[in-house]
């Protein structure tokens, strides 16, 4: 396999990068730079997309015939990785979640009315969108056939009841992509619509209190009392929803994984740092066993990260689904960005466990990592299956044609 990147991506990966140096890595020492849940504010992230608008570093992720910058899934994760040096950058770039990942479905699967309505307003970032998927108890979470809330057909609308939870950006989202079921069957019993914030018939209940610092809108539980959607806002077709989904859920578990290579990154910059500087004992940290361990195991998987992340990118692109690459990137970024921070705070001591640093930030921030788009036990689940399915070709190589 070949990893070397183009000219222009490396070029577009320094820009991004200067961007996160001279703008975003001061703003994260000011507390004037947060909203009331430890992002970035509202005005100050509004100033700050105006510029990556204006220096060509805006939606790089999506088609250029929708007015995306083209880059593909092995761009995406160069760029992305870069990015998240930041804990403000993907939200600065248009590139963070949930948008992303509803920018990218209805780019590929949305009808041209459906992208000039939903998609564009999205990706020029005059509003803000939420994926309606999770449910609580005992409906679906990674189990979609478990869903309770449900959508009925009367005539050319739907009628949505139900309830959803731990719902991103709900609280500010105006652009909402709904998984509901339509039918009892088991291959094509979901439907996904589009419905917007000001329709009647549902509500927010509650936002859910979280440990970690939270994404603009939130982690939301959402009851449907009667939306009614018409049937032009269904994505695909009715009993599409899985297609749907999987066409969502793949590609945003992976720029997930670049994101968080991104941060693991951070922390371990931090923590180099600290250590070439702090003494005790009559030697600099960086000069001990002890933590040279620490430091080089967790380079070399973050490093491992990448390689998988890479590769189930660069299957993407040849236009594969990627399955078994996405899942074993999961673990592996997910657990390493959680590893990174603790490494980085215990290398830092009582400076890594204030806020001085973003590094607590950064861990409080991890743990949901091994939760969100799939538990690790449901990705090590399905990379069971399929070795039972594939036996010693699980591991065969591709072969060039």
């Amino acid at each position: 396999m070949d990893f070397r990147i183009s000219a222009d991506l490396e070029n577009t990966r320094r820009r991004i990068a200067a961007f996160v140096e001279e703008r975003l890595l001061p703003l994260e020492a000011d507390k004037a730079s947060y909203d009331d849940h430890e992002n970035i504010a509202l005005d100050v992230l509004e100033r700050e997309r105006a510029a990556a608008r204006e220096a060509g570093l805006w939606c790089l992720q999506m088609p250029r015939e929708l007015g995306g910058g083209g880059l593909g899934k092995a761009g995406m994760a160069v760029c992305y990785e870069e990015m998240n040096r930041s804990i403000f950058g993907p939200v600065v770039f248009n590139s963070a979640a949930p948008d992303d990942g509803n920018m990218m479905v209805l780019g590929a699967l949305g009808t041209e009315a459906q992208q000039e309505r939903w998609l564009q307003p999205i990706m020029r970032g005059e509003v803000r969108s939420a994926f309606a998927m999770t449910e609580p108890h005992p409906g679906g979470g990674s189990d979609p056939g478990m869903m309770q809330t449900r959508a009925e057909k009367r005539g050319d609308r739907y009628v949505v009841h139900g309830r959803k939870w731990f719902i991103t950006g709900a609280d500010e989202a105006a652009h909402f992509i709904l998984l509901a079921r339509t039918s009892d069957d088991a291959r094509r019993g979901h439907t996904a619509f589009l419905f917007h914030r000001d329709d009647p018939g549902w509500r927010i209940e509650r936002r859910i209190p979280i440990m970690g610092p939270e994404e603009h809108g939130g982690h939301c539980e959402i009851v449907f009392d009667g939306l009614e959607i018409p049937e032009e806002n269904v994505i695909l077709e009715e009993g599409r929803g899985m297609k749907v989904t999987q066409t969502r859920l793949g590609p945003a578990r992976l720029t997930h994984c670049m994101r968080w290579l991104g941060l693991a990154k951070r922390c371990m910059e931090i923590a180099t740092e600290y250590a070439e500087v702090r003494e005790g004992f009559g030697q600099r940290l960086i000069e001990r066993e002890s933590v040279a361990q620490m430091l080089g195991d967790v380079a070399m998987r973050i490093e491992v990260g990448r390689m998988l992340v890479m590769k189930a990118a660069q299957e993407i692109d040849r236009g594969g689904f990627a399955k078994k690459e996405i899942s074993m990137a999961k673990i592996q970024v997910a657990n390493v960005l959680h590893d990174a921070a603790d490494v980085a705070i215990q290398i830092n001591g009582a400076r890594g466990y204030s806020k001085d640093t973003v590094v607590e930030w950064i861990y409080r921030y991890a743990r949901q990592a091994r939760l969100v788009d799939g538990a690790d036990e449901v990705h090590r689940m399905i990379l069971s299956r399929e070795l039972r399915s594939e036996g010693r070709d699980f591991w065969r190589w591709g072969v060039a044609e």
